[in-house]
């Protein structure tokens, strides 16, 4: 299934199920019985999953997808932690400093808490903090959790897995480049926006491009309409699975924690470098597309 998170004309929040062009709005199609909350259906999905499945089977949808605002699928996760699992974007970012990799990159799955309060959805623009001056973007997939765990193992940790949707890890590099430096971070320069969206596509629907324990769906981005990057799921060095079982070891994991990939290879502008393309600007528009999941676009602001 394929879950959004939309605003209703009288600015109310609705959890929708997108059927084709359509949707349907899960509150008034349960009279009422299902959460506005996409959160508090995933902590409940056992006793909500049926339910679910009836109405959309009987297909009742109430809006057109191009006639609502939609909002990111969660648009206040309990949390986010945002990965660095693509083998060639970081060798070739590390590269492109003069730096060799590090050989603990190779040893275990390394992560950093993002802003779980600045996330932004579909279409919405992002605003880059005011001194930064190299604005970027990141390709990215993200799960999100669908049960409580703890010390989770890489064999059960797909079961854990609710459903996957698009990120963007928005970065101000010169200021990243900067507080690095300290050792501690990054922090301000990944602090102002984080986009997740359009949807939260449900395992099953995604089952056909399994290959074992990665998916095969391939990653592009645009700026203004001009494709930048390209990569593939199925490159991750490090599994979600295996992304989860570390994030999960002696911490528990909540349904609605959202877990980032990291950015594919060749999914920024730093890994490209400014001469294939310069800096974000103001009104630049930037489109992540992953076979299954959608298009994520947002616009600089």
């Amino acid at each position: 299934m394929k879950f959004i998170t939309f605003q209703t004309e009288d600015q109310k929040q609705r959890v929708g199920l997108v059927k084709g062009k359509a949707v349907i709005d899960l509150h008034e199609a349960s009279n009422g019985d299902l959460p506005v909350q996409l959160s508090h259906i995933i902590e409940s999905y056992n006793q909500y999953e049926e339910r679910i499945k009836d109405i959309a089977a009987k297909g009742n949808t109430q809006y057109l997808l191009k006639d609502i605002m939609l909002l990111a699928p969660i648009p206040a996760p309990s949390s986010v932690r945002d990965f660095y699992s693509f083998e060639a974007h970081v060798k070739t970012s590390r590269a492109k400093r003069g730096l060799e990799m590090v050989p603990q990159w190779y040893e275990f799955p390394v992560f950093y808490f993002t802003n779980h309060r600045s996330i932004i959805g579909p279409n919405e623009e992002v605003e880059f903090p005011p001194s930064c001056q190299w604005a970027d973007y990141e390709l990215e997939v993200a799960c999100v959790i669908g049960k409580e765990g703890k010390n989770i193992s890489v064999d059960e940790a797909d079961d854990y897995i609710f459903g996957y949707s698009i990120l963007n890890d928005w970065s101000a590099r010169d200021i990243q480049r900067e507080e690095v430096k300290v050792g501690l971070g990054p922090a301000k320069g990944k602090d102002f926006a984080t986009s997740l969206g359009p949807y939260l596509v449900t395992k099953d629907e995604l089952e056909k491009r399994r290959i074992n324990d990665r998916y095969n769906l391939e990653m592009t981005a645009t700026v203004n309409g001009k494709l930048l990057s390209k990569g593939n799921m199925k490159d991750l060095y490090y599994s979600f699975s295996q992304m989860i079982a570390r994030a999960s070891e002696g911490t528990t994991l909540y349904p609605g924690d959202v877990i980032g990939s990291g950015t594919v290879g060749t999914g920024c502008i730093l890994e490209l470098g400014t001469d294939v393309h310069r800096w974000l600007q103001s009104r630049d528009v930037v489109e992540l597309a992953i076979d299954g999941l959608g298009v994520l676009c947002n616009t600089v602001k």
